[in-house]
């Protein structure tokens, strides 16, 4: 097997809180990032697709169609979207790097694997700073 990957951008704003804890209480374990007024971020999200190279294209998977995915399936979803308050599928999570990475791939996961190409969604890496990350990672086997 081999992978190939591409790097997206989106910008979003969020909120870190829980609704059934009090102000002070999501103060305490979310910090600055319970503020009510939500803050936004630069994301910059790795998709990492793998599988065997197709003998004529030369290709794991073709770009441009990974491209389609992600802009239909995911950033015409987030990108200049408040996360707690226009995306249904986020609604009643908070939304953590790590929480949007494991939704993310839910939301991916699917629609490359039935793009035709044979490639699996390997790895997403999602990036909220420049400091923080988290990462998601096929199970083998």
């Amino acid at each position: 097997m081999i992978t190939i990957a591409k790097t997206f951008e989106f910008c979003a704003s969020h909120r870190l809180f829980r609704e059934e804890w009090s102000e002070e209480q999501n103060h305490n374990v979310y910090g600055k990032c319970a503020n009510p007024n939500g803050h936004g971020h630069n994301y910059r999200l790795e998709v990492i697709v793998g599988g065997e190279i197709d003998s004529v294209t030369g290709m794991v998977m073709d770009a441009s169609r990974l491209d389609d995915i992600v802009q239909q399936h995911l950033f015409s979803h987030v990108d200049h979207r408040d996360l707690n308050r226009d995306v249904p599928w986020l609604r009643g999570k908070v939304p953590t790097v790590e929480v949007l990475t494991e939704a993310f791939w839910d939301r991916l996961e699917q629609p490359i694997a039935d793009a035709g190409s044979g490639a699996q969604l390997q790895k997403l890496i999602l990036h909220e700073t420049s400091k923080i990350f988290a990462t998601k990672t096929r199970p083998r086997g």
